[in-house]
């Protein structure tokens, strides 16, 4: 008994070598794994590698869009790395819209912090779960799902707050992957059943070219 005892000993005290409470991201390295960044040494870490302020910052939605996405992922905030999930603040002027998008690495719950915000995602059998939002409502996206956002009622500003099932939940906007790129149009008129001058106009808007 006496050495099974201490075999079980030595794999607790090993085990509690190895683990680590946090792994704040070394950014600066420039090496990104699956899992992550490397950490920075723990006696550089600091109370305030915990803390983030920039949610509290209303973003500019002074643009084609008109709203904002403040993002607070391990790139913008450390010390999420390796623990699975981030944060970002969403701002919404009247007739704001977050465009159809996904996020390949995260399920996204929004939760909406005053206004009114209609938003929906779309299955893969194509089915459309749409629900127009009030202050203290929550919705969540499945990951790698299309989904958006918009202030379509609203006749203020709208603000919600998301969170993430990742520390790096990835983002490819529709719109910006069809028509903001060099994709001949050609290709684009037959796999989007748009006409020439519709899709020239849209590379147009936003940036395309091809």
């Amino acid at each position: 008994m006496l050495h099974i005892f201490l075999l079980f000993s030595l794999i607790f005290t090993s085990t509690n070598v190895l683990a680590q409470d946090f792994c704040v991201a070394n950014t600066a390295s420039g090496i990104v794994t699956p899992s992550g960044y490397p950490c920075i040494m723990e006696a550089k870490v600091t109370s305030e590698d915990f803390a983030f302020s920039g949610l509290g910052v209303p973003g500019n939605t002074s643009n084609i869009i008109s709203a904002a996405v403040t993002p607070a992922f391990v790139g913008q905030y450390p010390a999420v790395n390796g623990l699975g999930l981030s944060a970002a603040r969403l701002d919404l002027a009247p007739g704001g819209v977050i465009p159809m998008h996904t996020h390949p690495g995260a399920n996204e719950l929004l939760y909406v912090v005053h206004g009114h915000i209609t938003c929906g995602f779309i299955s893969s059998a194509n089915k459309v779960y749409l629900k127009t939002l009030k202050r203290g409502d929550v919705m969540v996206f499945p990951q790698g799902l299309l989904h958006f956002q918009i202030n379509a009622a609203g006749k203020r500003p709208s603000l919600a707050i998301v969170t993430f099932s990742s520390p790096n939940p990835g983002l490819q906007i529709l719109d910006f992957a069809l028509f903001a790129n060099d994709l001949p149009s050609p290709l684009l008129e037959k796999s989007t059943f748009l006409d020439d001058a519709q899709v020239k106009k849209l590379k147009g808007v936003l940036g395309g070219t091809g």
